[in-house]
């Protein structure tokens, strides 16, 4: 089977990271789509609907290709969380995280145009985090990285220091999970490696 261009419908840098280092070059295209008008309870179910519906709002811009589509949200006592909107939040949400553990759930569609298939699937992985002091929360805070990512941290960042230890998928925690998208493309009929000969 032809290996059709593979389509990154994110504007999001680690995960654009995290496929060319497994020797997939993306072409990225943000979505664009307004995660807002979505409210689900359930953090499996929420991030796998916002993941099909951005892969839904890329794959009518090319004939024949992969889309993946992903969103994250970190899951604590319940409450589901996405990006902080400013500084006040991100360190409300660490005061909240620090000692802690959450769990982080990133859904995955991968839309197929060339063989008019979809699959949607999600990950979940336990993130424990340290105990911080006001001082560390702050300073993590100040430097900008907590807005950027959902769960108000980056485990490919300076978030790492306060990330006591993962259980589960390592990559889903930086927004796309590998082996599960390994799987996904299998089911589909493709070779990993076939990518790697682009």
């Amino acid at each position: 089977m032809k290996i059709p261009p593979f389509v990154l419908a994110s504007a999001s840098p680690a995960r654009r990271r995290l496929l060319q280092t497994v020797g997939i070059e993306p072409i990225v295209q943000p979505s664009e789509f307004d995660e807002s008008q979505i409210e689900l309870s359930e953090p499996a179910e929420l991030v796998k609907t916002l993941a099909l519906y951005k892969a839904e709002t890329v794959a009518p811009q090319f004939e024949s290709a992969l889309i993946i589509g992903c969103d994250s949200v970190l899951s604590i006592n319940g409450e589901i969380y996405g990006k902080p909107a400013d500084f006040s939040e991100a360190i409300a949400r660490w005061q909240i995280m620090q000692g802690n553990f959450g769990d982080l759930y990133t859904g995955h569609a991968l839309i197929d145009n060339q063989q008019k298939r979809t699959l949607v699937k999600s990950q979940v992985t336990r993130v424990y985090f340290a105990q911080m002091s006001e001082k560390a929360i702050k300073a993590y805070v100040a430097t900008g990285e907590p807005l950027k990512c959902a769960g108000a941290f980056a485990i490919e960042g300076f978030g790492s220091f306060f990330v006591e230890k993962i259980e589960g998928c390592h990559s889903n925690v930086i927004g796309l999970s590998l082996p599960l998208l390994r799987h996904m493309l299998e089911e589909l009929g493709y070779d990993v490696t076939d990518f790697w000969q682009q």
